[in-house]
């Protein structure tokens, strides 16, 4: 048997691909990346992401998915895998030049700080409102809900070890919108439940405390930190701006990484000061941002305005037509109360 042999009968044993069944795969996929992206058909009765949340079952369901479509259908792995690597982007930090953030980095370096230990949890105390949107009997409704959260998360490791326990408010209005009756469905009532079922978050977005200590001090390292993994240009700004919340929302670093945090974040490109604003507690401070292109929507951190501590975090509408929303409209906003620290989760069955 010669190499040419041993070729075709290799090639007899591959069943060929059916055009149809990878057409349809390709379909399917793209329909979940559009479902999943945040500005795009919004699903069906889910929330509007401001915020990273510990519900993470869309992104892992997205990324199974990938993976199975890979092994079905060759042609999808070829095309992803057939573009040759960039070489790695060098971020230098600019001088910085945002006040209310040096402020905040020279406050974080002076404060108290909390010292967890491995096995312990940390607890933090909020108050959230997000945008909700639904489609029942045909109509489409938006409203803003509201919550009292308590989350216990794990010093060392990811959500899925986390409990949340979460009490439902009087929900607000969406700007034009009436409060649809499914929205007051569920106030006063509280619920306890596994932080997330899943957390697929790549490494370098990782909030636990273990892993928020383990990063650089120094402010460059830190704004080079931010923008790991990513390009230059507005994109790449706007997600080193969605990183800082990531790293400051229902997460807790010690007080040298946090300084370090707020002095790179003063320095992304395109982040400004915008004045004063009112937290989901109703408390008033003042707040940074950067407002991407195109989104229509500015996401504000909210700091004290006497000890710069950071309160909470909101999107703002920044263009109406994008958003669907008056300008000036708030779509979600938080405020975190308290943190602290505690042995063990209540139990959840």
């Amino acid at each position: 048997m010669n190499e040419m042999t041993e070729l075709e009968r290799f090639r007899s044993d591959v069943p060929e691909l059916d055009l149809t069944d990878v057409r349809a795969e390709e379909h399917r996929l793209l329909s979940v990346m559009r479902d999943a992206a945040p500005d795009a058909g919004r699903p069906t009765g889910q929330r509007v992401p401001g915020r990273p949340r510990r519900a993470m079952r869309l992104r892992i369901g997205l990324a199974a998915g990938l993976g199975v479509a890979a092994a079905a259908a060759g042609a999808i792995a070829v095309n992803a895998g057939g573009e040759p690597a960039s070489p790695p982007v060098v971020h230098t930090m600019p001088v910085a030049s945002v006040q209310v953030l040096k402020r905040a980095a020279d406050n974080a370096a002076k404060s108290p700080e909390l010292h967890p230990r491995p096995g312990q949890f940390l607890v933090f105390d909020s108050r959230t409102m997000d945008t909700v949107e639904s489609n029942s009997g045909g109509r489409h409704e938006r409203y803003l809900d509201r919550q009292e959260r308590k989350i216990w998360l794990p010093v060392d490791g990811d959500a899925t070890h986390g409990v949340l326990q979460s009490r439902t408010l009087e929900p607000k209005p969406y700007p034009g919108w009436p409060i649809p009756a499914v929205a007051r469905q569920n106030v006063g009532r509280s619920s306890m439940s596994k932080a997330a079922d899943f957390d697929d978050r790549a490494e370098h977005l990782r909030s636990d405390y273990a892993y928020l200590s383990r990063l650089p001090t120094d402010p460059a390292k830190m704004y080079e930190h931010l923008y790991t993994g990513l390009g230059t240009g507005p994109g790449a700004d706007a997600t080193a701006w969605q990183n800082v919340g990531g790293m400051l929302t229902e997460a807790y670093m010690p007080r040298a990484q946090r300084a370090a945090l707020f002095r790179a974040a003063a320095a992304i490109h395109g982040v400004t000061t915008v004045g004063r604003a009112v937290d989901a507690a109703g408390r008033t401070g003042v707040a940074v941002t950067l407002d991407p292109a195109g989104s229509g929507v500015r996401e504000e951190y909210i700091f004290d305005e006497k000890t710069y501590e950071f309160l909470g975090r909101r999107s703002v509408v920044t263009n109406a037509g994008q958003a669907e929303a008056p300008v000036g409209s708030v779509l979600t906003n938080s405020a975190q109360l308290k943190v602290s620290i505690a042995e063990r989760p209540p139990a959840v069955e």
